[in-house]
């Protein structure tokens, strides 16, 4: 498969069924806040390394996860009843982004939020696109996770802890308040079992495709 180049100065990506198996769909382009704005509305996102071109991501099945479908252990239920985190949103975005930017992950050697994802993103948290949620605990974060609410889907980028339950905490914490302000999705991107156990599962990229059609119908209102 011959992947598309996109150009910096046309603002349009190919169909999200053509992409590869792997869900490659093409590289170029921009990290502009309309071009990034067009590849959420459709299911596609940047995942790329430093010093690589930039590629675009539309991977299917899809995991997603209904915010109503939460799934939440005995033991965290146990951690929110004794309030043991406290939960903030949009207070410290930028450090949020740098921590999960940072963070060491088991079995990856570097990081995919460049300086320019991180700084493109920044923009979109400008704009009132991009929110975090950060989690404390005696006066300082501890976790947190970020991503990008449209209409009534928020698509999760990335999380962190520094101290055991915190991104679990602010996870829970987070799909309860999208389910309260009516969100019907949150997109996963890949499948994991880490999602998988608060309920996220896999649908067929028709029906992915069909909830972004109707979300373009609503209104953009935040978390």
């Amino acid at each position: 498969m011959r992947l598309r180049v996109l150009s910096r100065d046309q603002i349009f990506f190919p169909h999200p069924f053509h992409c590869a198996p792997d869900g490659l769909l093409c590289i170029g382009g921009d990290l502009s806040p309309e071009r990034l704005l067009l590849a959420y509305q459709f299911g596609i996102f940047p995942w790329y390394n430093e010093g690589e071109p930039l590629l675009w991501w539309t991977p299917y099945p899809r995991m997603v996860l209904k915010p109503c479908d939460l799934k939440v252990s005995k033991s965290m239920r146990a951690l929110i009843r004794k309030e043991h985190f406290q939960v903030t949103y949009n207070q410290n975005f930028d450090y949020i982004v740098s921590q999960c930017q940072t963070v060491k992950r088991f079995g990856q050697g570097g990081t995919w939020i460049t300086a320019a994802m991180r700084s493109a993103y920044n923009t979109l948290h400008e704009m009132g696109y991009a929110h975090s949620v950060e989690v404390w605990e005696d006066g300082k974060i501890v976790g947190g996770l970020y991503g990008i609410a449209l209409g009534k889907i928020f698509y999760g980028e990335s999380m962190f802890h520094h101290v055991s339950n915190a991104s679990k905490y602010g996870f829970i914490t987070l799909c309860r308040r999208l389910e309260e302000n009516n969100f019907r999705l949150i997109d996963c991107q890949q499948e994991t079992a880490y999602m998988a156990s608060f309920g996220a599962q896999t649908i067929p990229k028709e029906d992915f495709f069909q909830e972004l059609r109707k979300n373009l119908a609503e209104e953009n209102c935040g978390i």
